[in-house]
């Protein structure tokens, strides 16, 4: 059977590619795109133009162009509106408008919402001239859709077209019947008044208030009224919005309007006080721009007093708003109080400083408080100094005293403002009162000063006597409060007493400053001129403490004569130094013998007791040096040179030694260079002193065997040596040299008796 006759389809035979070498011109996808679209700009296709020259065309046309839109109406009609729109117009351009208006019916049908279908259905007829038409479809927009305002102002215009005025203010009376929004009421006033009728646009106005109390409604009323000469109508619509809106009309859109109103008939006294009210009752927050304006209206209408009164207003708002923001803002509190006082209405200044302390501190812990008290302070020191009203002030003081939790922390300084305003009032049992209740409710340091100073300067000694006694009692490590009563024992030449407050204060187990006191007690005794007594207070210290500075100081008084108490000028001359406190040769000798002893036992207890304490023991023996060298007022140039060098050879060497930086976790991160003192005595246990020694004497020898060779002479060499260049040369040899000995040291302590030598000297 053949191929033809068995129906089988034969393909083309498959052509193989020769070259599979790519080609020259690459085309890509977007290539194509881009060609492909510049194609159907450049070709501008035009529908062809049909050419209908008898009725029967024209028939067949329409039939054709009918079966299409009904064709997409079926299918695509219910959710694409358009389709509805080109049908209906199509049918109203071949002049058919009872077929026009059958699509219209239908495509309404389909969706009465669409505002598009009864805006061209409505703009369709009236083209046309259907005026009746026309009124019936915009009748049923608005009845179906009334809240929907294009429709109302398309239907109103076109009454308005046609001059039936009463038909469009009775279309205006259905519409705010539904109580629209602003824009429908204005649309109608503004009807109204095209046309003349004043009285109506009023009663629309009145309605238009009534229905929409606001604001903007009211404002608007009272702009119409004063537009038409009716200042008394004006300001009647703003007086009716206060009562009517209440609450609400407290806003500065409203009371800038109803100032601005009295401004322009030049009312200022009215607007003034219509910007005092607003300010005084709007929220701060809410009355910026009001303030704003009332700055530019004083400045224009107002007086000096009335401007800086308004700039006052302006700076109490911003202090408003802070303390608004943040009531515990102690700081903008002051700077309201100060502001405040700066008016000098006291009522004002009062209100403030009332509503600044009802702003407790948020916990019991005094950094919290620090700032709170002070506006007590201030307060009261106000009522006292400006009010001048003193029982005023002693409530305030008794309140805040009230306030402050004593049992966990006071204010000396509130406790003794109040005494010191009793005491200004002439009223001191009740001052003693107050510090005696401040004692016994929470002592300070400070309320037993100031209670004490303030007895002794009305001279009461045994009330002072007394509070010391307490004073002490309740804290008798304060070495001050030692000091102090003593002091005062010593100016009423109670010298026993003042010895035994002394000794009971120096037996105290714990003192705060115990060095002030035995400073205190040895310059009270050195005072008395006993020598004795010193030296056994000296001694009772230094079993206490071994300070090097101890013994400097005891190594002073025994060198120096007793200050010599103060004579008449008769008894001056009389008077004569108790033994052993004279300028002659002998008493000078002597004491600078007693003042010797002392520094070698200071010198030989720190080198005993303490012997890491070099630097201490440098200071001590440069001290003796110095004591030393001043002693050739009564004695031979010989022996004060002998007594120097006994104390020089006591004297260390200074030596500079490495040691490693250890870090928080142990490990060693470097080395770091320090001084140290070797005195003679250790100088034994020190073999690396023995061989730096060595290195300088190879060093001195390397420069002698330098100088020979070059036939200089030494002594030329020497005078050479201040040129920079044999001084870098001289600094190279002694990196050698310390190179030398820095080698030969290690050899050295790789032996292990020199190991054993150098550890004891490190330990030491």
């Amino acid at each position: 059977m053949s191929a033809a006759g068995s129906g089988e389809v034969r393909l083309p035979k498959t052509m193989k590619v020769k070259n599979k070498q790519p080609a020259h011109r690459q085309i890509t996808a977007e290539q194509i795109l881009r060609e492909a679209k510049e194609i159907q700009l450049e070709d501008d296709f035009k529908a062809p133009k049909t050419i209908i020259t008898d009725p029967e065309e024209l028939a067949e046309y329409r039939l054709k162009k009918r079966k299409e839109f009904e064709d997409n109406v079926r299918r695509v009609g219910r959710w694409n509106h358009t389709i509805w729109i080109k049908y209906a117009q199509w049918e109203e351009s071949q002049k058919d408008f009872r077929r026009a208006r059958s699509v219209w019916e239908r495509a309404i049908g389909c969706d009465y919402r669409n505002v598009t279908f009864w805006l061209k259905y409505a703009e369709m007829e009236m083209r046309h001239r259907f005026v009746n038409h026309a009124r019936n479809v915009w009748d049923r927009a608005v009845s179906v859709l009334p809240r929907i305002d294009q429709l109302w102002y398309k239907y109103i215009h076109m009454e308005e077209m046609c001059q039936e005025t009463a038909k469009a203010r009775l279309i205006f009376d259905r519409w705010v019947a539904f109580e629209p929004d602003h824009a429908a009421w204005m649309a109608y006033i503004r009807f109204e008044l095209r046309y003349g009728e004043v009285d109506r646009a009023r009663a629309v106005f009145e309605r238009y208030v009534d229905v929409l109390p606001s604001v903007k409604a009211w404002v608007r009323y009272a702009k119409f009224e004063l537009q038409h000469n009716n200042v008394a109508g004006a300001r009647s619509c703003y007086e009716r919005a206060m009562a009517a809106l209440g609450e609400d009309a407290h806003t500065d859109n409203f009371f800038l309007r109803f100032a601005e109103f009295e401004e322009m008939v030049k009312e200022i006294d009215r607007a003034r006080a219509i910007y005092k009210y607003a300010l005084d009752h709007l929220p701060k927050a809410a009355a910026q721009q009001l303030y704003t304006r009332f700055v530019a209206f004083e400045k224009q209408h107002g007086s000096r007093e009335g401007i800086e009164d308004v700039v006052l207003s302006k700076r109490r708002f911003t202090y408003e708003q802070e303390i608004a923001d943040n009531p515990l803002n102690y700081d903008a509190w002051f700077d309201y109080i100060k502001l405040e006082e700066s008016t000098g209405n006291h009522d004002k200044i009062r209100d403030v400083y009332e509503r600044a302390v009802a702003n407790l501190p948020p916990g019991n812990e005094k950094r919290f408080w620090r700032r709170y008290i002070y506006l007590w302070i201030k307060y009261a020191l106000f009522e006292e100094l400006d009010a001048q009203d003193g029982d005023k002030a002693r409530e305030v003081y008794r309140a805040a005293l009230k306030i402050v939790p004593h049992a966990s922390f006071t204010f000396a300084k509130l406790w003794l403002l109040a005494a010191k305003l009793e005491i200004r009032t002439k009223r001191l049992p009740a001052a003693r009162k107050i510090l005696g209740l401040a004692l016994g409710t929470c002592p300070k340091d400070k309320l037993f000063r100031e209670y004490i100073q303030l007895e002794l300067t009305l001279g009461n000694i045994d009330r002072c006597r007394a509070l010391y006694e307490k004073y002490l009692e309740w804290n008798p490590a304060n070495a001050q409060a030692w000091l102090k009563y003593a002091e005062l024992e010593v100016l009423l030449a109670e010298s026993g007493r003042a010895r035994a407050l002394y000794e009971l204060a120096i037996s105290q187990p714990v003192l705060d400053m115990p060095e002030a006191l035995w400073k205190a007690y040895i310059d009270f005794e050195i005072a008395q001129g006993n020598r004795d007594r010193v030296r056994v207070l000296y001694d009772r210290l230094l079993d206490r403490t071994k300070h090097v500075k101890v013994w400097l100081s005891f190594a002073r008084f025994e060198a120096e004569p007793l200050p010599q108490p103060e004579q008449a000028e008769d008894d001056q001359a009389d008077r004569r130094p108790p033994p052993g406190e004279g300028n002659s040769t002998a008493e000078l000798a002597a004491r600078a013998a007693h003042a010797r002893s002392v520094y070698q036992r200071g010198f030989d207890t720190i080198r005993q007791s303490s012997p890491d304490a070099k630097e201490e023991a440098v200071m001590l023996l440069e001290a003796w040096r110095d004591f030393e060298a001043k002693c050739s007022e009564f004695r031979r140039r010989d022996e004060v040179a002998a007594a120097v060098a006994a104390v020089e050879k006591k004297m260390p060497k200074r030596i500079k030694r490495k040691r490693p930086i250890s870090s928080e976790d142990g490990s060693i991160m470097g080395m770091e260079e320090y001084y140290d003192y070797v005195f003679p005595e250790e100088a034994g246990a020190a073999p690396n002193l023995k061989l730096l020694e060595a290195a300088m004497r190879w060093k001195r020898q390397k420069i002698m065997q330098k100088n020979d060779e070059s036939g200089i002479d030494s002594a030329a060499a020497a005078a050479a040596a201040g040129d920079s260049n044999a001084a870098q040369q001289g600094r190279d040899d002694e990196q050698q040299a310390a190179d030398a000995a820095a080698g030969e040291q290690q050899q050295q302590q790789q032996r292990p008796e020199q190991q054993e030598d150098d550890q004891q000297y490190d330990d030491n």
